[in-house]
């Protein structure tokens, strides 16, 4: 018999899915405090003592995820004292450039949750009005919906790795209690706040309904599979329909709630193209069907058409 001590240990070959940039958007972005510190980003936050004060999240968790932020490149270190030194964190061109993403959240958020006590739900456009963010094409103006693009195989069209595990576990804790007095974030961490539960919405819009297509196409573990359906049905983002009797089978379709996450969806594919794509080109092209062009989206202002970006949107008084 061989010596067992004598066979090198061989790791396993990573196991593959498609290539998709809202995957590696969400592989970033997808965790609660992530999140609430861009959140507190776009709001000016920049010193260590703010974050902490405003999210109560332990100094050793923070720490984590501000260098996770700094690792990927949205956020740099600036120096602001030279004795003693003290520096403090900015949003780089990357992470101002998810500026577009976090309106498409209040944008969902106000249409479906809207909260009169919520200042992301009364944000103030140039124009002077309060407004809800539109997302539209860029070349024809017209509003985008799922139904109104199709995608086809890009340069960057291949397979990634599967998603790297992860010790953190769905929170169970509400959301009030996460988000110390944020209301906008408490749908946003529902939808995008945890990994795999915003993969499988992101996954539902490429066309997936059955459970076996989903850990197909995802790699995720039965029983967590399971768990984020479940939750998703609850949210109301999915629903579910028995395709097949005896064995009873299920498959799980958006419902209006669910499609008009379709913008959020689309501007982490756009994000992830530009900053994730590793010189690639993107794995999709997405095409607007209604005028033929490639979708380049803009997000505009509900009450005069203008274009909104973060130089001139205020909280409304």
């Amino acid at each position: 018999m061989a010596d067992r001590t004598s066979i090198p240990d061989t790791p396993p070959l990573p196991q593959l899915i498609q290539a998709n940039s809202a995957t590696r958007a969400l592989n970033v972005l997808g965790d609660r405090w992530v999140l609430m510190i861009l959140y507190l980003a776009f709001q000016r936050v920049r010193r260590f003592d703010e974050f902490q004060g405003k999210i109560g999240l332990a100094r050793s968790l923070l720490i984590g995820r501000l260098r996770r932020l700094q690792a990927v490149g949205i956020l740099e270190k600036v120096r602001y004292r030279e004795r003693p030194i003290r520096e403090e964190y900015h949003l780089s061109e990357m992470g101002r450039d998810l500026y577009s993403l976090a309106l498409m959240i209040i944008r969902w958020e106000k249409r479906w949750f809207y909260d009169a006590a919520d200042p992301a739900h009364r944000l103030k456009h140039k124009c002077g009005h309060e407004f809800t963010p539109e997302y539209r094409c860029g070349h024809c103006g017209e509003l985008v919906s799922p139904r109104d693009v199709y995608a086809e195989a890009g340069p960057g069209a291949g397979y990634d790795p599967s998603l790297p595990p992860r010790a953190q576990r769905r929170s169970s804790v509400p959301g009030d209690a996460l988000n110390q007095g944020n209301p906008m974030l408490d749908r946003a961490f529902q939808v995008l706040g945890d990994r795999w539960t915003s993969h499988v919405i992101a996954s539902a819009f490429m066309g997936r309904r059955r459970f076996n297509d989903f850990q197909n196409a995802l790699n995720v573990a039965p029983n967590i599979l399971s768990d984020r359906l479940s939750r998703l049905v609850e949210l109301g983002v999915l629903r579910r329909e028995l395709y097949q009797q005896r064995p009873d089978r299920w498959e799980y379709r958006l419902t209006d709630e669910g499609r008009d996450l379709y913008p959020l969806i689309a501007e982490l594919i756009r994000w992830g193209d530009r900053w994730l794509d590793d010189g690639k080109g993107p794995p999709l092209i997405i095409y607007h069907r209604t005028c033929g062009h490639r979708l380049e989206a803009k997000v505009t202002c509900d009450q005069c058409g203008e274009a909104v970006d973060a130089f001139n949107v205020t909280p409304a008084t």
